[in-house]
């Protein structure tokens, strides 16, 4: 007696739920998602073939933008708020202004002169724009390097602690604007600092491509 055959039919999934999910996790990761700000201060760095990836933290910033404006930040962990605060009490005690401490250990940046910090923390953050701040006084030609008295301060409040050190200029920044800067480094005893560009590949052909290629070690 022959065997019967049993007729086979396709497996089908319902779909239904799995839909639902995808579209749920969709919709949690539209809402959560934080999109990145535009920067307050516009700056375009210029290109370099260095590798070396800038620290993140105990990081000072000290930004030039494309008119020569200096700008100055500092990281926003626990102990960068607490080195803002003693920054904060250090401005206050030697330059005899008042403001409120919590607004000054908050803002990413500063772009002003000692005696227009009250000001400018009244201002609101999403209109602390650079192209409409005056920025940290730092030319050395006219005898008001302000930036120099900042430097000193920054660097009390490091003192103990380990401080990186970064320099962001812009294409357009003339030089002048870097020397203000870098004069106040040195008056501050602060030889060492990191520039910050926009890394690009090495050009195929030249001596650091073929140093690379072998395997040899370059400075940083």
């Amino acid at each position: 007696m022959g065997r019967p055959k049993i007729p086979r039919k396709s497996t089908a999934i319902d779909m239904t739920a799995m839909c639902d999910v995808a579209f749920l996790l969709l919709s949690f990761f539209i809402l959560t998602t934080k999109f990145k700000p535009a920067e307050a201060i516009a700056v375009t760095t210029p290109s370099s073939v260095a590798s070396k990836v800038a620290p993140d933290k105990d990081v000072v910033l000290v930004t030039i933008d494309p008119t020569g404006k200096v700008f100055l930040s500092m990281g926003d962990d626990k102990n960068d708020v607490a080195k803002k605060e003693a920054l904060a009490d250090a401005i206050m005690k030697s330059k005899g202004v008042t403001f409120d401490k919590q607004k000054f250990a908050k803002a990413h940046f500063w772009g002003c002169s000692f005696t227009q910090l009250p000001s400018y923390l009244n201002i609101p953050e999403e209109n602390r724009k650079g192209n409409a701040l005056a920025g940290i006084p730092a030319d050395s030609t006219k005898g008001a390097n302000e930036f120099a008295e900042w430097m000193s301060l920054i660097k009390d409040a490091y003192m103990g602690g380990h401080m990186n050190l970064l320099l962001k200029g812009d294409n357009a920044s003339k030089y002048p604007a870097f020397k203000s800067v870098i004069d106040a480094f040195k008056k501050n005893d602060l030889m060492k600092f990191q520039m910050v560009t926009n890394p690009e590949s090495i050009p195929t052909g030249t001596e650091l491509w073929k140093k690379t290629i072998k395997g040899e070690k370059r400075d940083e």
